[in-house]
């Protein structure tokens, strides 16, 4: 069994962080990055660029993003009947109190604020991993 896992991130480097971080601590965690807030929604609301898209177990969300900033993504997502059981995991090099205040008004599910070393970002997808993917029961809906 798969687990969808979106990761909404414009820093390829850190992208790539994350991606190898699943790869060597959950094999069945399938990734999926969406560059900017636009092509998160086009994902999450399946639209003619991705038909197919699954629907994710869980949600890696940067704030500082193009074109849709990640506070405008989630208040998208926290608000809609259809996606706002998935978990959201704000995942962000802000480290502002008036991000997180945010973040959490718009529900978002918690807030890490990425490291600066890769073996700390490889750390944090494992803990990542190990409670929202492992220990966290989901709605049927976000497990299918």
């Amino acid at each position: 069994m798969s687990l969808d896992v979106l990761l909404v991130e414009d820093n390829p480097g850190d992208a790539r962080l994350v991606q190898q971080a699943f790869g060597t601590i959950n094999r069945a965690v399938q990734l999926h990055v969406a560059a900017d807030g636009n092509e998160a929604m086009a994902f999450l609301k399946q639209d003619r660029s991705h038909p197919h898209a699954p629907r994710p177990a869980l949600i890696l969300l940067d704030l500082t993003l193009p074109k849709m900033n990640g506070h405008e993504v989630l208040a998208y997502i926290k608000h809609d009947d259809d996606l706002k059981t998935i978990p959201t995991v704000i995942l962000t090099g802000s480290h502002t109190d008036a991000d997180i205040e945010r973040a959490y008004q718009l529900g978002a599910n918690c807030y890490i604020s990425k490291p600066g070393q890769p073996d700390d970002m490889h750390r944090i997808v494992n803990r990542i991993n190990d409670f929202w993917l492992t220990k966290v029961k989901l709605p049927l809906t976000v497990a299918n």
